[in-house]
């Protein structure tokens, strides 16, 4: 309960309305199962047998586009809304068999390779721990994690189970990304010295809300699952769920988890994180939605970089000694402009050329190799945004080890860490 008292402190000063979560739990109980296909060298061209797990709009986005893939299919479909199940149902043609209410049930499909997980982000760690220890590979939905905590079980999980994770972070595909990475990774802005992010404010918003009937099909407690019951509104779930701390983590986590990724993937850092996080943000003082409206932070890297983050629209910002350089998706500039025009050599740093995020993972499935945005890059750029939001709901600085991922004596912070889980979940 420690995370949640820690919260509803700062809550309670803002005017926010607590709510408490039983923390004892039993586990998830899915049975390690071997797919009915077994990847690597031994068999190359096998199709891939996927489900997909949460169907809203992201969720069906990704399930067409690895339908579409020649060497993927999706057989399985799952969705606590009967409404999005079925429509899933009929886009795939699938049997009223192969459509499920728990994820639980498509885990234990011996013919099933890999899922798509795209619910809601406090569902993402949980379903993805059941999945790889069920013995299938994982494309996730950024965020990857709802908490520090949850990401390194993950992360570990996958590792000690010898499975695939791809985040869906899909701008670490786009070239525009990769070549603006590589032009600062490789010195041609001279020292790097600050990184600005930007993110674009809430464009949700919830003054005034009341109770209302679940509706039929929506199964609302497995939609709660983990997180603390709560009376049912339209506005709590689907896309608004985004702006409640117990689901998700705001525009911090929603776009943050994008372009903090890239100033991650720019900074050499995908496997460690900040040593200090100084926060301001401004919340609501009243309504449903409890996460940040704007957001000040600056992070401090033990490199001496400064990483500057800002409510200001969707980019990130290397700032070097001899130069600059500045990307969104669909855009890359620099000064001076020639770096556009510079060739990396063949000696040069070279990362990860992914050219299509989704066949990324699919070929990796079968190779047996790292995606271009594993479960530890995953859980590391997730990492920011909660380390960015704890800062905020103290309302002060904290310091970070990232080697032991824990804060550096500060009490108050280290129970924000994880969070209770409701009965029956655990991880």
């Amino acid at each position: 309960m420690a995370w949640r008292t820690q919260v509803n402190k700062v809550m309670n000063r803002r005017q926010f309305m607590g709510r408490s979560a039983a923390a004892t739990a039993i586990a998830v109980g899915v049975p390690a199962i071997v797919p009915s296909s077994v990847f690597g060298a031994d068999a190359p061209s096998n199709r891939i047998v996927m489900a997909s797990i949460g169907l809203g709009g992201q969720g069906s986005g990704n399930a067409r586009g690895f339908d579409a893939k020649d060497g993927s299919q999706i057989v399985a479909v799952c969705d606590v809304d009967a409404a999005h199940r079925e429509k899933a149902r009929e886009r795939f043609k699938l049997d009223a068999k192969s459509a499920y209410n728990d994820f639980r049930e498509v885990l234990a499909r011996s013919d099933i390779d890999a899922v798509s997980v795209a619910t809601p982000d406090h569902w993402h760690v949980p379903i993805s721990i059941a999945a790889v220890k069920a013995g299938k590979d994982v494309y996730c939905e950024k965020p990857l994690t709802l908490t520090l905590g949850g990401g390194r079980k993950l992360a570990d999980a996958v590792k000690r189970y010898g499975r695939v994770l791809q985040t869906g972070s899909q701008q670490r595909s786009g070239s525009e990304f990769r070549q603006a990475c590589e032009l600062v990774r490789n010195g041609y802005i001279g020292d790097l010295k600050t990184i600005r992010v930007g993110i674009p404010g809430n464009n949700r918003s919830c003054p005034e809300w009341k109770p209302e009937p679940v509706p039929e099909g929506f199964d609302y407690n497995f939609w709660l699952g983990p997180a603390p019951w709560a009376p049912y509104t339209k506005m709590r779930c689907h896309y608004s769920f985004r702006f409640i701390l117990d689901y998700s983590g705001g525009q911090m986590t929603n776009w943050g988890a994008h372009y903090l990724d890239i100033a991650q993937w720019g900074n050499g850092t995908d496997d460690t994180g900040p040593v200090k996080i100084d926060g301001k943000g401004e919340f609501p003082t009243k309504g449903l939605f409890n996460t940040a409206t704007k957001v000040d932070i600056k992070y401090t890297y033990a490199n001496g970089v400064l990483l500057h983050l800002t409510t200001s629209g969707g980019h990130t910002r290397f700032e070097g000694t001899k130069g600059w350089v500045d990307v969104k998706r669909g855009r890359i500039t620099a000064g001076p402009e020639s770096l556009l025009k510079v060739k990396i050599k063949p000696n040069e740093i070279h990362l990860y050329n992914s050219r299509d995020h989704k066949q990324n993972f699919l070929d990796c499935v079968k190779s047996r190799k790292q995606p271009i945005a594993n479960a530890e890059i995953g859980h590391r750029s997730a990492s920011l945004c909660h380390l960015g939001n704890i800062s905020m709901l103290l309302d002060r600085p904290v310091k970070w080890d990232p080697k032991k991922e824990k804060f550096i004596n500060d009490a108050a912070a280290d129970q924000m860490i994880s969070r209770p889980m409701r009965t029956p979940w655990r991880l």
